[in-house]
């Protein structure tokens, strides 16, 4: 029987199936050990954001069709227009803290217009942030800060600080995925040299003609990493986000090909698979400081 899939919108949706309590109508702060109920099976449309930190492994995520390494001591974060789906152990209670936010409670806020830079939201597949005891306890210490001020009488200051206290935990989890990237350096060099081997690949193929220019997401379903996290990554190892890469590659096999072949610029532009070969001269000069042309004047 198909799953069937439940829109949270609100915050209080979300503590309703939970048989939480909802103090403030777009931001709570969840105690999974408090929750009355739990549904065994659970898809869920989020039109919130949402950050959980696992405190007992007690079942398991998946996120499309990907399972979510969700283990004890990890932070997993959606963010609205995300489809997940939670397993229950029905022999075993939730437990663990989390909160929520609904995208207008940080509208026109500082948080609000610096909320696309957090792109763990978008995070999946054996892409959660696995923490030190002691950067646990700072994340449920900013947990503790917001339920605080959520339960202190509202006043014209609650907002500002709510949302700022939201940003210090996000900006938290900034730092501690940081981290794990660097003691994950091995295995993400490795990635790097099956990136810059799968864009040797392409561009040696019949692939640029047939389906044009190759897109961070294209590279990083090869690596089954999730667009966001392969970027983060590239970004990371190489300074260079992986965009700027991959257009460093496209350059280099246009000035392989004005210095050792006689083909014109729009030639050469269809076939690394321009649509346009304006377009391969403004990104060449971009990066060379010169137009194709110039170049092969210059080199030949």
């Amino acid at each position: 029987m198909k799953q069937e899939v439940i829109k949270i919108d609100t915050v209080k949706k979300f503590n309703d199936i939970f048989g939480l309590e909802t103090m403030h109508p777009m931001v709570s702060v969840i105690n999974l050990s408090e929750a009355t109920r739990w549904p065994e099976t659970l898809t869920v449309n989020y039109g919130i954001y949402a950050v959980y930190l696992k405190k007992t492994k007690c079942g398991d995520l998946t996120y499309g069709l990907q399972e979510y390494d969700y283990q004890e001591g990890t932070i997993v974060c959606f963010a609205p227009g995300q489809v997940v789906t939670s397993y229950m152990n029905s022999d075993t209670k939730p437990e663990g803290y989390g909160i929520l936010f609904h995208p207008d409670f940080i509208h026109g806020t500082n948080l609000g217009k610096e909320i696309k830079k957090y792109s763990f939201f978008s995070y999946n597949s054996k892409e959660a942030l696995h923490l030190s005891e002691e950067e646990r306890k700072i994340i449920i210490e900013c947990f503790g800060n917001i339920e605080k001020e959520l339960k202190n009488k509202q006043d014209k200051h609650s907002n500002r600080i709510i949302t700022t206290n939201i940003g210090l935990m996000l900006d938290y989890c900034l730092r501690f995925y940081d981290r794990q990237f660097e003691t994950r350096e091995k295995s993400n060099k490795n990635v790097i040299v099956q990136f810059e081997q799968l864009l040797d690949d392409y561009f040696e193929s019949k692939a640029p003609v047939e389906n044009g220019l190759p897109t961070v997401k294209y590279f990083a379903e090869k690596v089954f990493l999730s667009p966001n996290y392969f970027g983060d990554m590239i970004s990371r190892q190489t300074g260079k986000t992986a965009s700027e890469y991959i257009h460093g590659k496209v350059v280099d096999k246009a000035k392989e090909k004005l210095i050792s072949t006689q083909m014109t610029m729009t030639e050469i532009a269809y076939e690394l698979g321009f649509q346009y070969p304006q377009h391969l001269s403004r990104m060449f000069k971009k990066e060379v400081g010169c137009t194709p042309n110039e170049y092969r004047m210059q080199r030949v």
